[in-house]
């Protein structure tokens, strides 16, 4: 055997040799393809992850910074959304303005500026005062000797007298005040007895607080938001010591005489028309809350006589507004709460919207889209000059739906298109977008205040009296129990009614009171009909 044969027996072919080694390292090649890609794959995978993350920290930021600069607002800037025309002199929509019809019955305003100023009931002097205040009068007269003449020196005659106003205060007097029954007895008989006439009713049995009393204490806290812990003070610097919870004995005591009044407010009520509603939340203490207390809610409901009534329930749920509206049929005015659906897919209740929360959207909206939020606060600035100009001029109902359909519809009819197509080129989340999403989703509502003059453009009566509320809470923090919360809705009830009509409530519940401990009927004791029977001592 050669060695070149051996060599061939001993070493395989080169080439396979290479061909497997080159099989091997293709192998490793693909593997590491294989870890590369799975590698690549799962950074592709984090990197849409900090995409949708910076997307939403983004968003997050957008958001903070619109709430950062809606608070500053709040507290630094102004606080009417009014928006001046004059900012934005062309819509982006023609519309026409042709002007308004005059009824026959309504006098034109004058042509003198001085006369309507001086006739304008709005105007307040600083110091106004009512004219039946008491009065006390204190003259001044010239000393004697000032009163003869420098010429002859004779005495010289009064001839006029000035007279110069002040404001007095006194501040209030607790006073006792004794009922005093005589007895009577025979001497001659004792068997005959005594005879003592029986005490008079009084809101509270056995109780040391008179009617007007009871009144200050209730008027002090729902009116004037004072705390019952703060009005034990004042008492006590008057020389009484009433402790806080004989308070709240007193106005537990009010509330009982007092809901049948309610009762009957909310009879009159349901007869409206169109019926405004809102709703505000208050704490209410529970021990059962991990955190001590939950949130309750007060319901105001405003009618078209001056009346409201407030209305409480542990939560924010449907069954509220249902079991309060019954079966009522009418118009309620509301601000697109989901908790009304159910109320409104009765189909016996028809739907008013409200502009001025339409308005506020937009108005949140300026920071970042000026241009087209001002365009829309610019329409709707219009909107109110139109219902301005109806209150200045005194219209009736009829009057006010025929000024509304020559001078409102025809902003409303184009800017309904303009709002469609803008909607489709603004982000729906953005503050803009959320405006035109409420506007469109409640168009038809909104518009509904063209139907009949006896509805109003917005919902700002009953946010007007949920403000007490807003201020009262602030000040006595929380109600103790769902129980404290139903009187309150009570007796803010007759409070804000009292408002609304223009009744001094201290000098009504110091008389109320005392008539329904006599037993007087709750129906003729509501304010409304208090007022009528008793117009001298109404007045505010």
């Amino acid at each position: 055997m050669t060695a070149t044969s051996k060599r061939r027996d001993d070493d395989p072919d080169p080439l396979r040799a290479r061909i497997r080694e080159l099989e091997a390292h293709v192998s490793v090649l693909e593997a590491r393809k294989t870890e590369l890609e799975v590698q690549r794959t799962a950074l592709e995978h984090r990197k849409t992850e900090l995409e949708a993350q910076q997307a939403q920290l983004l968003e997050t930021n957008e958001h903070l910074a619109r709430l950062v600069a809606q608070f500053r607002r709040m507290l630094f800037g102004r606080r009417r959304e009014r928006f001046a025309n004059d900012e934005h002199p062309h819509l982006p929509f023609e519309i026409e303005d042709p002007p308004p019809p005059i009824p026959p019955h309504v006098e034109e305003a004058p042509d003198d500026e001085s006369d309507a100023v001086q006739h304008n009931p709005r105007r307040r002097g600083v110091g106004r005062q009512r004219s039946d205040l008491p009065r006390v009068r204190e003259v001044i007269e010239v000393p004697e000797q000032d009163r003869l003449c420098p010429c002859c020196r004779k005495p010289m005659q009064p001839i006029g007298e000035t007279v110069t106003e002040e404001l007095d205060y006194q501040p209030a007097v607790l006073r006792v005040r004794e009922i005093v029954r005589v007895k009577y007895a025979c001497r001659e008989h004792e068997e005959a007895g005594v005879a003592q006439p029986e005490l008079p009713a009084r809101p509270i049995a056995k109780g040391i607080a008179a009617p007007s009393l009871i009144a200050q204490v209730v008027v002090a806290k729902y009116k004037d938001h004072l705390p019952l812990y703060r009005q034990s003070k004042i008492f006590a610097r008057f020389g009484v010591d009433v402790p806080e919870s004989t308070l709240g004995d007193w106005i537990q005591a009010a509330a009982q005489l007092l809901e049948p009044v309610v009762l009957a407010i909310k009879a009159s009520l349901l007869e409206s028309f169109v019926i405004h509603s809102d709703d505000t939340g208050i704490l209410v203490q529970d021990r059962n809350h991990q955190n001590g207390s939950r949130r309750g809610h007060l319901w105001a409901y405003v009618g078209d006589r001056n009346e409201v009534v407030f209305d409480y329930t542990p939560g924010r749920s449907r069954d509220g507004p249902v079991r309060f509206l019954g079966d009522y049929r009418g118009h309620l005015h509301v601000d697109a709460c989901s908790a009304y659906d159910a109320v409104l897919h009765k189909g016996t209740i028809v739907e008013v919207g409200c502009w001025a929360h339409a308005r506020r959207y937009f108005f949140e909206a300026l920071d970042t889209a000026k241009e087209h939020a001002g365009d829309a606060l610019a329409a709707i600035r219009l909107l109110y000059d139109v219902e301005r100009e109806a209150k200045e001029r005194d219209l009736d109902a009829g009057a006010i739906q025929l000024l509304r359909q020559a001078r409102s519809k025809p902003v409303l009819e184009p800017m309904l298109p303009w709002l469609q197509a803008l909607r489709s080129t603004v982000l729906p989340k953005s503050p803009l977008g959320e405006a035109i999403r409420y506007a469109l989703n409640q168009w038809q509502a909104l518009n509904r205040y063209l139907e009949d003059g006896r509805l109003a453009i917005d919902n700002n009566i009953v946010e007007r009296q949920l403000r007490g509320v807003a201020v009262g809470r602030k000040n006595w923090l929380f109600a103790g129990s769902d129980e404290g919360a139903r009187r309150a809705a009570v007796l803010y009830s007759i409070v804000s009614t009292c408002s609304l009509q223009g009744v001094e409530p201290w000098a009504y519940l110091s008389d109320v009171l005392q008539r329904l401990a006599n037993g007087a009927d709750p129906a003729t004791l509501t304010p409304r009909v208090w007022k009528t029977a008793r117009p001298s001592v109404a007045l505010v």
